[in-house]
């Protein structure tokens, strides 16, 4: 990135790395796995503790790409922090859906081993909200997402649009 990107002002270079460090490093991807790898087992796992998971792991990979574009797009600081919060929104609408699915599926639908955050008692969305506010809890996150993109040009905010309602609306 640092050597490859050009036509970007080495500011925004600087800025690009340091925000996929802390994306990825012991702020993020690693206190995420830190996090899930010292939980298995736990059985009083609750809503804050699942979602801190999903947040530093999942929801953190689509912060790093949508951040890392609107930097090197020259975006402002208070677009920079809505379309952060767009992804975290979408980071965590992706992991609730894939837990519902993950239950409601069949492996044949999925293309993957359904059912298996049941076997190994995996703490879920659904295991600790049961399915219908999962996909309530759903439903809000991608709300919350296309509302962190209302004022911007509303052509340029059209695919993450269709990635949130992609995310959402998923069968696999």
């Amino acid at each position: 990135m640092s050597t490859a990107t050009k036509g970007v002002s080495s500011d925004r270079i600087v800025r690009m790395v340091a925000e996929l460090a802390k994306c990825v490093g012991s702020e993020g991807l690693v206190a995420g796995q830190v996090v899930d790898i010292n939980s298995e087992g736990l059985s009083d796992v609750g809503l804050d503790h699942l979602e801190y998971i999903h947040i530093h792991k999942t929801a953190v990979l689509l912060e790093a790409s949508v951040v890392l574009g609107a930097i090197s797009g020259g975006a402002n600081d208070e677009e920079i922090a809505r379309l952060r919060k767009f992804a975290r929104c979408i980071g965590l609408l992706f992991q609730v859906v894939d837990d519902i699915l993950d239950v409601t599926k069949s492996s044949q639908e999925l293309g993957k081993t359904a059912g298996k955050d049941l076997v190994t008692d995996k703490m879920t969305y659904p295991k600790l909200l049961g399915i219908e506010k999962s996909r309530e809890f759903a439903e809000k996150l991608n709300r919350d997402a296309r509302e962190q993109l209302a004022g911007f040009d509303p052509e340029k905010a059209a695919p993450l649009i269709a990635l949130a309602n992609y995310i959402s609306y998923r069968n696999n």
